[in-house]
């Protein structure tokens, strides 16, 4: 029926623009005569503007928050092997520093003095009698202060969890995973917040890295434009005529400073331990845009 009464509107709209172009006396001026389907169309595009649709999706934002490498990572033998190779060509075609030809300049000296025919004035006319501070006096209080330095150690999470620590596995880049409620149950996720009338997805996925409870993360995010989109269907006792589901945006940004309290759920996760806490099908989609540096 919509299509018959779409033609009988035009059809009037077409004989009153005939009926107002002969009464204005056109009737023989050089007026060109439109297109019976040219009115039609803009007839049925001013009258059947449609309007705005509700989304049958729940938007969600989503940070993808990342703690880079703080330290290098261990060498494995290979590159221990090539590290060694490298120091001895370099050792055998570098020229001599200052303090090996002090060092030098010192033997000399020595083995002058231990000889038949040492003069020691010409000795103390050359350095001026004064006495100094070899070069074998400076290399032992090297080897003094290097006792004494003890380095850093490379993991700083000793007694407190694991996981938990934002100071674990230093040569790593890590990843901040939440435990959050969805439908009936706990599940780990990137931290996410529902999408608000009036915000930017990036505002939503700031705001849920936000609210963590106990948590003061400073970030820098990474652009405006999401990274990668998860979708995924809620159940069927769920669904409803408007809303059969939803799509998470990421969005990446890196961890400026900050920490969380150790009882909240949260924890720092490589990209290698993220599949004993994500689900696949959600894993799937964020292993596409983490990249293990």
């Amino acid at each position: 029926m919509a299509a018959p009464c779409s033609r009988m509107v035009n059809r009037s709209l077409f004989r009153q623009f005939m009926t107002h172009v002969r009464r204005t006396g056109l009737k023989h001026a050089g007026v060109r005569l439109m297109s019976l389907s040219c009115v039609c169309r803009t007839a049925t595009r001013s009258q059947s503007k449609p309007g705005s649709v509700a989304s049958p999706w729940k938007l969600y934002g989503a940070v993808c928050l990342q703690r880079l490498p703080v330290i290098s990572q261990e060498r494995n033998p290979v590159e221990d092997r090539f590290a060694e190779l490298m120091h001895q060509m370099e050792l055998e075609r570098s020229l001599l520093s200052e303090h090996e030809q002090r060092l030098l300049e010192e033997a000399e000296r020595v083995r002058r003095k231990q000889a038949d025919n040492y003069d020691s004035d010409e000795e103390e006319a050359d350095y001026g009698g004064q006495e100094t501070i070899t070069a074998q006096d400076q290399e032992d209080t090297w080897e003094q202060n290097l006792k004494h330095f003890q380095p850093a150690l490379r993991d700083r999470d000793v007694g407190v969890p694991a996981l938990g620590s934002v100071e674990r596995c230093l040569g790593d880049s890590l990843v901040l995973l939440v435990q959050q409620t969805v439908a009936k149950g706990n599940i780990w996720l990137l931290p996410q917040a529902q999408w608000e009338a009036g915000e930017t997805l990036r505002q939503t996925a700031e705001r849920g890295l936000a609210s963590l409870p106990e948590a003061d993360f400073k970030a820098t995010f990474l652009g405006n434009t999401p990274c990668g989109v998860y979708k995924y269907k809620f159940p069927k006792d769920v669904q409803t005529e408007g809303c059969v589901g939803a799509k998470v945006f990421f969005f990446k940004a890196l961890l400026s400073a900050g920490s969380a309290g150790q009882k909240e759920p949260f924890l720092w996760a490589k990209k290698t331990e993220l599949q004993g806490y994500l689900k696949p099908a959600y894993l799937e989609k964020v292993n596409r845009f983490i990249l293990d540096l």
